[in-house]
């Protein structure tokens, strides 16, 4: 081999050149700071035959301007949500602490699974999963948990956790058969279907509860499937209360959960299914739990502070679950992947515990700090942690209160303008959350009165489908006429969360993520429908 050219293709990608790195960071933030006075931009063109096709790998060795050239073209053509027109879904703009965050992790790359691998980015771990508990869980005693690739991953472990503790073994035996079942509610996250099919359980053993006009579970109807359950002989694993549904915002009685499922267990003779609150969307309503409504020092509205009480109430039940799932990547407009699984008590990980001879190669492992010994992936990168504690501590505890109730506010503004409109109807009026969603009829239709005669059980299905078509097709006339440099984007849900009388509810949504959003976007939303109606 030739040494000396070995060694200026190791200095080029090897060695830190700050003056060439830096000079390419500058045009990927000019590009950034470009897009950010741009309006949303329709996505482009993509040929995923020419893709295929042409998996280029050049020949000869290049430098790091070759690295950029080879993915800029699809930087420019993804969209970094940083318009305040985004209003389509739970996915807003990363803010720039977390950048900073992001940008340390990758320069080390750390690998979470043992301290040897990770380092004090480990430490940096244990650091950010105990300031999420103690503002989740209210200061509890002991917990422990992981950032992992994503919701449907932190989920999981709560199920597995679940299974376990009802079939001691069910790790290493499997569960043979054994009629083991999840409980949901009808609004719960699809993720957790692809729970329940990779974690075996089958998806037919998930059993969802109806929910009623707060898109929350119904708690009759939560005893009711537990009974029926437990007198057909089935073991109960686990039960997800949804903290904030993705479309609505609804919000399950974490602490009435509890009570009924210890009580169903007692009665049964049966051990405790594990309570999983799914908060990957609600969990920044914790950051308002300590708010002075009385004193009010960030000066909130008078309409606001209502809805604030009301997040403080539901934010206390979250101390009732054995575990959460927490995705700081959507209100907490961090990096992905941030999502973290927490435990309410560490001790609940001994279920998810493998031992150092069943992990080789890494026989240095500590069961006391090394999370390879229970955790699914054995490589996971550190941007969870670093983009976090960067996150936390550069906006601070009055900026996230502020970044929470705005996103509130404005949800609740929206729902009182909508409310004036005789032909629109907001679905989740009585949610406090970030996102709106709601009928727009053709005027001339009193939309309350008609989601009544729905609910009531006197419209005719040919009638609801009706009025169903006409919501989607002035979505999509919107859709078609609006000016993209004035117009908010919105989306559309053909399930709200709330199926009265087996009917899903299909709504137009505005999710309230991106703090640049203000009130004349809301005033040139509600403009626009009545141009449109």
């Amino acid at each position: 081999m030739d040494r000396k050219r070995y060694d200026e293709f190791v200095k080029t990608f090897f060695e830190c050149d700050a003056t060439a790195v830096t000079e390419i960071f500058s045009e990927f933030l000019a590009a950034m700071a470009a897009e950010e006075s741009l309006p949303p931009g329709h996505v482009m063109s993509q040929n995923y035959a020419t893709a295929r096709a042409n998996p280029e790998i050049h020949t000869l060795p290049g430098n790091l301007k070759d690295a950029r050239d080879a993915v800029f073209p699809y930087f420019w053509g993804t969209d970094g949500w940083s318009s305040p027109l985004h209003l389509e879904n739970v996915r807003g703009p990363a803010n720039y602490a977390s950048f900073i965050g992001a940008v340390a992790c990758l320069l080390k790359n750390p690998n979470l699974c043992t301290d040897t691998y990770s380092q004090r980015s480990n430490e940096l771990e244990v650091k950010a999963i105990t300031a999420l508990a103690n503002l989740i869980f209210y200061n509890t005693q002991d917990p422990w948990g992981i950032f992992t690739l994503g919701g449907t991953h932190s989920n999981m472990y709560g199920a597995r956790i679940g299974i376990e503790k009802v079939l001691p073994g069910a790790m290493r035996n499997g569960i043979n058969g054994e009629p083991v079942t999840g409980v949901v509610s009808e609004a719960s996250h699809y993720s957790n279907q692809t729970v329940a099919g990779w974690v075996g359980i089958g998806t037919k053993n998930l059993h969802a509860v109806p929910t009623d006009n707060r898109m929350s579970m119904r708690i009759d109807c939560l005893i009711a499937t537990l009974d029926r359950l437990y007198s057909q002989g089935h073991k109960v694993a686990y039960v997800v209360a949804t903290f904030g549904t993705t479309d609505a915002f609804g919000f399950d009685n974490v602490a009435e959960i509890r009570r009924v499922i210890e009580g169903k267990a007692a009665e049964y003779g049966a051990p405790v299914p594990h309570l999983h609150a799914d908060a990957a969307v609600g969990w920044a309503l914790c950051f308002l739990a300590d708010y002075d409504t009385e004193r009010n020092p960030l000066k909130m509205t008078p309409e606001l502070l209502p809805v604030i009480n009301q997040a403080q109430q539901l934010c206390q039940g979250l101390k009732s679950a054995d575990s959460v799932t927490l995705d700081f990547h959507k209100m907490g407009r961090g990096h992905y992947p941030s999502s973290a699984f927490i435990v309410n008590q560490r001790s609940d990980l001994q279920y998810l515990a493998r031992k150092v001879e069943d992990t080789p190669y890494f026989s240095d492992a500590d069961s006391r700090r090394d999370p390879a010994l229970f955790t699914l992936e054995t490589s996971r990168p550190g941007l969870g942690p670093y983009t976090v504690m960067a996150s936390l501590n550069g906006i601070g505890m009055q900026g996230w209160q502020m970044l929470v109730s705005y996103s509130l506010e404005l949800a609740d503004i929206l729902k009182r303008k909508l409310n004036n409109l005789e032909y629109c109807l907001v679905l989740n009026q009585n949610t406090p959350g970030a996102s709106v969603c709601w009928w727009v009829l053709p005027k001339g239709r009193n939309a309350r009165e008609i989601f009544e005669r729905l609910v009531n059980g006197e419209l005719p299905p040919e009638d609801a489908h009706r009025y169903f078509a006409e919501v989607r097709r002035l979505f999509d006339k919107r859709e078609k006429t609006m000016d993209s440099t004035r117009d908010a984007r919105l989306s559309f849900t053909t399930n709200v969360g709330y199926r009265p009388l087996g009917f899903d509810i299909p709504a137009w949504k505005a999710v309230f993520f991106n703090p640049k959003t203000d009130e004349a976007v809301i005033d040139r939303l509600v403009y626009s429908i009545e141009e449109l109606a």
